[in-house]
């Protein structure tokens, strides 16, 4: 009698591990799918900025500075920037929102606030990119020098 119920139990494991691999088949719509999409995976955007580090120099506290940073798409997709953080609430960025196409070219102009800084100051802007690497890091640096009164200066 044990005997048999191993047996049965056995043969309902191969029977059920046969459904399985049933069930891993790929059809022929799936694999077309997977092929377009690895033909398409080759058009991937390259972000390549003019300069990922600008230094505006000696400025006097309170002087708003911006600098406007220039990205080419030197890749064969859409570039897309999908965020850009800053450092800090002394800095704020704006962005080409729309997707920069193949040989275009986009913008990040980053505006800082030096009210309240005083020294060598570094800050960043951290970009989201639909790029290979997925993240680009664009830098800035300032000596700020005693009050001044307010206003914008472009770099």
């Amino acid at each position: 009698m044990k005997k048999s119920i191993v047996i049965m139990a056995l043969a309902a494991l191969g029977l059920a591990s046969c459904q399985k691999n049933n069930s891993l088949a790929i059809d022929d719509a799936v694999a077309r799918k997977a092929e377009l999409a690895h033909a398409e995976s080759g058009k991937v955007p390259v972000a390549n900025f003019d300069n990922l580090i600008h230094d505006f120099g000696t400025i006097k506290e309170g002087i708003k500075v911006e600098h406007t940073y220039t990205v080419t798409n030197a890749g064969k997709g859409d570039l897309v920037i999908s965020n850009a953080k800053p450092s800090c609430g002394c800095t704020v960025p704006d962005w080409t929102k729309t997707p920069i196409k193949p040989g275009e070219t986009g913008q990040v102009k980053v505006i800082f606030d030096s009210s309240h800084k005083s020294g060598n100051v570094e800050k960043t802007v951290a970009l989201t990119l639909n790029t290979e690497k997925g993240t680009e890091t664009l830098n800035f640096k300032a000596n700020v020098e005693g009050g001044a009164k307010s206003g914008v200066i472009a770099h």
